[in-house]
């Protein structure tokens, strides 16, 4: 399927691996609008990737819509929404709190959540969507000290797959991409990005699923891929 023209919003987008994707579909033609907490870096990348930028965060409701209006107000459509917003925490159990939880909980399950029930509303009206969650191999297996960060995306796993189910008879492709890990500035306070491994991803490794992914024929879903370094060590 030709990307030329396509609408995709890409939540957390001015880094990682939301840069990476907004690139990517850039590089493909599509029109594109990154979102985001930092409003200045938003508008540099933006200037840079020449895409479309618009201020919200995941965790406000009122400023998710915001993002779904500002893209339908400027585009009239949107093909697909690109769930990359997350953020990580990690503790042992027993220092776990309802802070911790919440904090990381708020960007990576009711976000994400929210982010796909708005898009969804679109995606009905128009018989047609490509909703792309992007969660990570610790939604496939537990680990020590990431009950906080696994529990999030076993979550939006399960997310997922019931979005399948209720999304499919309209047309509307859910498809979930799981990282191993990628240097980014993912869990850095700093926001300051990682330097790249040569044994590790890069955020091209995971971009080239994801436009592999949406460039499938519409009448082909992938539900999820996992990505691993072929040797991490």
């Amino acid at each position: 399927m030709d990307l030329v023209e396509k609408v995709y919003i890409v939540t957390g987008g001015s880094s990682g691996l939301g840069k990476a994707f907004a690139h990517e579909l850039k590089v493909n033609l599509a029109e594109v609008v990154i979102t985001g907490r930092d409003v200045d870096k938003l508008k540099q990348v933006a200037e840079e990737l020449g895409c479309s930028y618009c201020h919200a965060d995941v965790t406000n409701d009122e400023e998710i819509q915001l993002m779904i209006d500002f893209t339908m107000d400027k585009y009239g459509r949107i093909d697909g929404v690109i769930n990359n917003a997350g953020v990580g925490g990690w503790a042992p159990v027993e220092e776990l709190t309802r802070e911790k939880m919440k904090a990381v909980y708020d960007v990576n399950v009711f976000g994400a959540a929210m982010v796909a029930s708005k898009a969804a509303k679109v995606f009905k009206k128009q018989n047609y969507g490509d909703l792309v969650n992007i969660a990570s191999t610790a939604s496939l297996k537990g680990y020590k000290n990431g009950s906080i960060y696994a529990s999030s995306k076993f979550a939006l796993r399960a997310m997922t797959q019931c979005w399948q189910a209720e999304l499919r008879p309209h047309n509307v492709r859910v498809m979930q991409i799981n990282p191993s890990e990628v240097p980014t500035a993912f869990g850095n306070e700093n926001r300051e990005e990682k330097e790249l491994v040569e044994n590790k991803l890069s955020p091209k490794e995971i971009a080239d699923v994801l436009i592999a992914a949406l460039k499938m024929d519409g009448r082909g879903l992938i539900p999820e891929v996992s990505v691993f370094a072929t040797n991490p060590f």
